[in-house]
């Protein structure tokens, strides 16, 4: 018979967490997969392995981490099952807006679509590490052990990410855009 290392109130406390981050998994998972629908099963998902195997989770203090590389596992899964050879077609991240207005609005539902399609543009790999690193605020190291990949990986793919993002941007800025007229 089998040991369990936690006690019940860890468990639970444990439980709670992993719960309460289904939305930063679905947030992520949407950056990934640019469709709501498969962010909800991935989440899902990860959500369900992560609650089955609580059990295999060495250090509570990397609960993150290690829900994260549960995500990631998911999403490969999935991209198996599909057996697609090009990775590079999806991203879209929502950005809040907090203007008020409907001129605010509309800018930056304007910024936030021409970000989305940068995103979009960029090979997976990147897309995902610049998801992890800018928008889920994870470090380096975590995020090399989330997606089983060498800390200098994580950098060069950041850096590159970063670059082409910028060069993306830059390039959707400089195209004219319609004005309203009051």
């Amino acid at each position: 018979m089998m040991v369990k290392w936690l006690q019940s109130r860890e468990r639970r406390k444990l439980t709670e967490k992993i719960e309460a981050s289904r939305d930063r998994l679905y947030r992520l998972a949407f950056a990934w997969s640019h469709d709501a629908a498969l962010a909800d099963d991935l989440a899902q998902e990860a959500l369900a392995r992560g609650l089955a195997r609580i059990d295999q989770l060495r250090e509570a203090e990397r609960l993150s981490s290690w829900l994260f590389s549960i995500l990631h596992r998911c999403w490969i899964d999935h991209l198996r099952s599909l057996r697609r050879d090009d990775l590079d077609e999806e991203a879209l991240v929502e950005l809040p807006c907090d203007r008020p207005g409907p001129d605010g609005q509309a800018e930056a539902q304007e910024t936030a679509r021409r970000v989305r399609a940068a995103i979009e543009a960029l090979p997976l790999g990147q897309r995902q590490v610049l998801t992890l690193v800018d928008l889920e605020q994870f470090t380096y190291a975590e995020v090399a052990e989330t997606l089983a990949i060498p800390i200098g990986t994580v950098m060069s793919r950041l850096c590159r990410a970063r670059e082409a993002l910028r060069g993306l941007l830059e390039a959707a800025a400089a195209q004219p855009r319609l004005r309203s007229v009051k």
